[in-house]
């Protein structure tokens, strides 16, 4: 794909993401009025994920459009800098934890909507922003895979830095149970102490996991050799 169109779907797509965001913060639900406010939903911190790492797609764009011809040395230095800052966020948090709240969310909403999307939600949230929250971040994402050539950190620095997060949210959830007495996903309740272990082990487990997918896929989609 040539180099505008690509620009011009980053910054389509970083604009849906400003939009989304926009809407959600201007709902007036009860959640975002309690500890935490929107911060302790995978779902938000997913599309602030997202948004940062497009509006950084974008700039390396735009970066890389100035620099064209130039034989600056310095910035070309900068711009490899922010190629590589570009290249370490989809693989450590854009891809992994995007497909990881897309497919956990909707695995769960068909098992029992309760469980993670009440129906009360539907009052507050329209059917669009749930998609956009929920659906849309696995195309653009792979979209984003197929047309740009993203360079993988090491494979052992790579799953810390996802583990890393992993446990962070992890004690997040637990540090706002502890605080409010009532866990962040109606899921929870429902699990005895032994079972929640179980749970937020295979939780980070899979996020990993789909780091090693995004991986493999990015190297078969542009594995030079074929």
């Amino acid at each position: 794909m040539a180099l505008v169109p690509c620009q011009v779907l980053r910054a389509a797509i970083l604009l849906s993401y400003c939009s989304i965001l926009c809407n959600y913060k201007a709902i007036d639900m009860p959640a975002h009025q309690t500890y935490g406010g929107s911060w302790k939903f995978l779902t938000f911190i997913d599309l602030v994920i997202q948004a940062v790492f497009f509006g950084i797609c974008v700039l390396t764009d735009l970066s890389s459009l100035l620099t064209k011809g130039n034989d600056s040395q310095e910035q070309e230095r900068q711009l490899k800098k922010l190629i590589s800052l570009r290249d370490w966020v989809m693989a450590v948090l854009a891809f992994p934890v995007g497909v990881f709240v897309v497919t956990m969310f909707w695995s769960i909403y068909i098992y029992d909507r309760e469980l993670v999307y009440p129906k009360v939600l539907d009052n507050f949230i329209p059917a669009w922003l749930n998609h956009g929250m929920h659906t849309t971040v696995l195309p653009f994402v792979l979209i984003e895979m197929r047309t740009t050539h993203h360079q993988y950190p090491s494979r052992s620095c790579g799953l810390a830095a996802v583990c890393t997060f992993a446990v962070g949210y992890i004690l997040w959830v637990c540090w706002i149970h502890h605080v409010t007495g009532v866990w962040v996903y109606p899921l929870l309740e429902h699990l005895s102490p032994g079972v929640k272990i179980i749970f937020f082990v295979a939780a980070a487990v899979v996020i990993n996991i789909l780091y090693l997918v995004g991986e493999v896929l990015n190297n078969y989609i542009w594995d030079t050799q074929k």
